[in-house]
């Protein structure tokens, strides 16, 4: 790889992890879901990677946007932690199937929730709701865990699948080859 590739590597994950630490602010909370729990389309720049830059990028893309928003939101320190292993349980789980091309894409995409909402469960079940528990003095949080994985954390991440599934197809999967056509012709 040339050191041009590299350079337009790295302003490509920048640009992307720019525009995914924007897309972070814009939540929107799910009705009958607990309140914390909020989706966001700050994925789909990963995803752009993804697809452009090779898995690597599209996992530096989550780690950077959750950094910034750790930076900008220090008494949260659950909430980008989630984010981040939502978001590259996500991505792996395409990268594996698809191998960064346009294969299986929605056996993937579905996978790829599946994939996501289990590790989430396991996850919070475990460790977050645990944390945030006892970081923020919430009882309650640490006695209903359960209820809380099964009623709030299973639907949240199925929705959040099946958003970003139906963005790739309307906004990424158009865009993926206008990117790739224009990083190739400027080499």
């Amino acid at each position: 790889m040339t050191q041009m590739n590299k350079t337009r590597r790295l302003i490509l994950i920048s640009l992307l992890s720019a525009i995914a630490f924007i897309l972070m602010f814009l939540k929107v909370p799910v009705p009958f879901l607990p309140p914390y729990l909020t989706i966001d389309i700050s994925d789909l720049p990963a995803i752009i990677a993804l697809f452009t830059v090779g898995p690597v990028g599209a996992i530096l893309v989550e780690f950077i946007k959750n950094v910034l928003n750790f930076a900008m939101n220090m008494s949260d320190p659950i909430g980008p932690i989630a984010n981040f292993l939502a978001g590259a349980s996500f991505i792996l789980t395409l990268f594996l199937i698809t191998k960064g091309k346009f294969n299986n894409i929605l056996l993937s995409f579905g996978l790829a929730t599946i994939v996501m909402t289990i590790v989430m469960s396991i996850m919070n079940y475990f460790v977050l709701l645990p944390m945030y528990g006892m970081i923020m003095n919430l009882s309650d949080v640490v006695k209903n865990v359960q209820v809380i994985v099964t009623a709030g954390i299973i639907p949240f991440n199925v929705i959040k699948g099946a958003l970003l599934t139906l963005l790739f197809f309307i906004v990424v999967k158009p865009l993926v080859p206008i990117l790739n056509k224009q990083v190739k012709s400027n080499q």
